[in-house]
């Protein structure tokens, strides 16, 4: 694949967790959890995105917002369960995109805030109509995603080299 490959980064925050008495690691989705990461699965099935990686932090969360959404979408990429995403800061997070192998053009990253929210703003040097004032009034809530597109190899990934080109909520 070229350099010259345009490639996309999606970025799904997992959906809404629950509180038990349970280390944070460990927090399951609640209820609001459940019902949204299917719709946010059909979501990133309508935008006709071929995932060719997804990676997803190692949280309980994450893992179940991934399980429920993937069963959504017309093909399940290959996955890999990332430790390093949780309680990734920003810089670890560009740092995981620059390991992402060249062949990879579609990314999916199921994540946490706020460096879910903060990667998407930082890679974004670009916007596409008011998607960017909309991702940041929003605050990034749970279930939700941002796609960025960009042009070169993952080791180029860095501030502002991506056009954030979507954004949904579940309850926007």
């Amino acid at each position: 694949m070229s350099v010259e490959t345009p490639r996309r980064i999606v970025l799904l925050r997992h959906a809404k967790a629950d509180w038990p008495d349970v280390a944070d690691h460990d927090r399951p989705l609640a209820d609001r959890g459940r019902a949204d990461a299917p719709v946010a699965g059909r979501k990133l099935a309508a935008t006709g995105i071929a995932f060719d990686l997804a990676l997803c932090s190692t949280a309980a969360r994450t893992r179940e917002t991934w399980k429920l959404a993937v069963a959504e979408l017309p093909q399940r990429p290959k996955t890999v369960y990332e430790d390093r995403l949780y309680e990734a800061s920003l810089g670890e997070a560009i740092a995981l995109l620059n390991e992402v192998p060249d062949e990879v053009r579609n990314l999916l990253v199921i994540g946490h805030n706020p460096v879910t929210h903060a990667l998407a703003d930082a890679l974004a040097g670009e916007a596409e109509g008011d998607t960017l004032g909309r991702m940041n009034r929003s605050g990034f809530p749970t279930a939700a995603f941002a796609v960025l597109t960009f042009d070169g190899t993952w080791k180029s990934v860095e501030h502002g080299v991506a056009t954030l080109a979507d954004f949904w909520t579940p309850r926007g």
